[in-house]
């Protein structure tokens, strides 16, 4: 099945890599705030001749790996993307790869109907002395199983049959342990350093820059004022329209998205009565505006420490 092929992965894992050292060997200035170190799978199964499978790594909401399957090799996206972790040890996580997902495919393919498999696997650090590790796995978009504490839980949308496959794995103690010691330990170890080797690129700042514009709605008597942040890093960042120091709540932020340079864009939007825009300010919270500290309950993440308030006022009442 599915699951026992990832146990099978994970025992030989355990074998070729050191799960040993934990992250509190590692500096502590290293970790401020939560942060994770996660793999993605998507494997898409057709018919009994054709099979996709799509492999990442990533750093929070950044991606640092991807999986270039023809090959079966890992892609590197950035040059820290190797952590502390050495040429040996990539060589012999991409060969446990490649046997996985020929594995995975050899099981799966006997089926007729075309399905999708999800996988999420990682850790994540509060503190280095603190890591939690995290195994989900999802069957056609739905949860169908993970591993908390030290078992296999069923999703209740897995049903009756996720409900078996845990009673089966949570039999064997063993590699109960091995998925925990590499989800608490050896994970742990790779995302500090990663935070190490890529120390310079993920704590540089880049000042943003913002401005206002505003167009009428499709309801008569109406402004959609927008405020435009653009080329800021890191991405983590907080926007809002404010009429003095009132939180307007009908404040809509769109995703952030990246510019070709590596920073970030975003766009707030707020609808409102023409002759209510006079007074309203966008305010807008970064680490690259600098120069002051805030209260630590203000510090959201790691790369936040310096951060300042932007007010941008909107200059009198739109007409």
């Amino acid at each position: 099945s599915l699951v026992i092929l990832y146990l099978l992965w994970f025992h030989r894992l355990a074998l070729l890599l050191p799960g040993n050292a934990h992250g509190k060997n590692l500096p502590a200035s290293l970790v401020q705030e939560r942060i994770s170190f996660h793999l993605i799978q998507i494997s898409s199964f057709a018919n009994q001749s054709w099979a996709k499978h799509q492999g990442s790594g990533w750093l929070d909401e950044l991606q640092i790996h991807g999986w270039e399957s023809e090959s079966g090799t890992i892609i590197f996206l950035h040059t820290w993307s190797k952590g502390n972790f050495s040429n040996k040890e990539f060589a012999f996580l991409e060969l446990l790869f490649r046997e996985y997902f020929i594995g995975l495919t050899q099981q799966i393919q006997t089926h007729a109907n075309p399905f999708e498999i999800q996988a999420n696997a990682g850790c994540e650090l509060h503190s280095p002395e603190s890591p939690e590790g995290f195994f989900q796995a999802a069957f056609e978009g739905s949860d169908f199983l993970s591993f908390q504490n030290i078992s296999w839980v069923p999703a209740p949308e897995g049903g009756s049959r996720a409900q078996k496959i845990c009673d089966l794995l949570n039999r064997y103690e063993g590699i109960k342990e091995i998925v925990y010691n590499l989800t608490r330990n050896t994970c742990p170890r790779f995302l500090l350093g990663l935070l190490d080797a890529g120390k310079r690129e993920l704590q540089r700042k880049v000042r943003l820059e913002a401005w206002l514009s505003s167009r009428p709605t499709v309801e008569l008597g109406r402004l959609l004022l927008v405020c435009h942040v653009s080329g800021f890093y890191p991405k983590p960042i907080w926007v809002m329209w404010i009429r003095g120091e009132q939180e307007q709540v009908g404040t809509k932020q769109d995703d952030i998205l990246p510019n070709a340079d590596g920073t970030w864009y975003l766009q707030v939007l707020l609808d409102v009565a023409a002759e209510e825009a006079s007074g309203l300010s966008c305010r807008v919270r970064h680490s690259s505006l600098g120069g002051h500290h805030t209260s630590v309950n203000l510090v959201l993440l790691a790369v936040i420490v310096p951060v300042i308030l932007l007010i941008i006022p909107v200059l009198g009442r739109k007409k």
